[in-house]
């Protein structure tokens, strides 16, 4: 399976702890882990590779240019390599016709085989709405130029890279960029659920993209089916969504504990 991570040095950690994750939860599967940054040094490389290999799967290291996203907006823990992803169909080696990217503040809790082998006829993308209707309703109101359907979190997904190939021009990213830069807030999402929200296939949020801050929420929604039995069994994805992160001193949180078991799994 392909798997891309995008990074600067900051996040080394927390990817080391959300590959650890992967490769414990998957240990019939071999990865190949495309990793895509512009300033990483060899010997950080060469970290996330030992960790790779040493789980039986290999890194593929992609440089991207200093220069490329350099004017895009960046705000908080928002750096200009999350728009990498946009633009790794041009990059990514042509015989790959899909990959799933996974952001480094998530946990993989179950197998992602049947999440890998969606069917993606016609799609650009899967992705997960995080459908709380407010937030829904603001992020549709605020890109109210744009025909979007729902507004999906890009934080995992899984790229459809032959349809990308033959249907996104890169200038529209940059022109959207240009023409947008003051109004982004949730950048490489805005970008691309402005232009692409109808070819973006629905995951089920609370199995492949579960908001680790949400877990009431999720409970009530679903009239008590989705508790701490049903996360740990079947989520795939657990995501630590927003600027706290479980890597921090500071911070606390229902899934704290569970972070903090793999994090010692990932240093060990």
């Amino acid at each position: 399976m392909n798997v891309l991570v995008t990074l600067n040095a900051n996040y080394i950690h927390p990817l080391k702890v959300m590959l650890t994750s992967l490769f414990v939860n998957n240990p019939d599967e071999t990865f190949q882990i495309y990793l895509m940054h512009s300033s990483l040094t060899e010997e950080e490389i060469n970290d996330i590779r030992t960790k790779v290999e040493e789980n039986g799967s290999k890194l593929h290291n992609i440089t991207v240019g200093e220069d490329c996203f350099s004017n895009a907006p960046t705000l908080m823990h928002y750096t200009k390599e999350m728009y990498y992803r946009l633009l790794a169909f041009k990059v990514l080696p042509k015989e790959i016709d899909r990959i799933l990217y996974i952001d480094p503040d998530i946990l993989v809790l179950n197998p992602v085989r049947k999440l890998y082998e969606t069917d993606l006829s016609g799609y650009y993308f899967a992705a997960a709405n995080h459908n709380i209707i407010s937030y829904t309703e603001i992020n549709k109101i605020r890109l109210g130029t744009y025909d979007i359907e729902a507004y999906y979190n890009s934080g995992v997904l899984l790229m459809n890279l032959e349809e990308q190939r033959k249907h996104i021009d890169e200038n529209e990213i940059y022109n959207f960029l240009v023409k947008n830069k003051t109004k982004l807030i949730l950048p490489d999402q805005d970008i691309m659920n402005a232009l692409f929200s109808k070819k973006i296939k629905s995951l089920d949020e609370k199995l492949y993209n579960y908001d680790a801050r949400r877990y009431r929420y999720y409970k009530i929604a679903t009239n008590g089916e989705c508790d701490m039995h049903f996360v740990i069994y079947n989520t795939v994805m657990l995501h630590f969504c927003g600027k706290r992160k479980p890597w921090k001193d500071t911070y606390s949180g229902r899934f704290h504990a569970l972070y903090k078991h793999y994090e010692k799994l990932a240093i060990s």
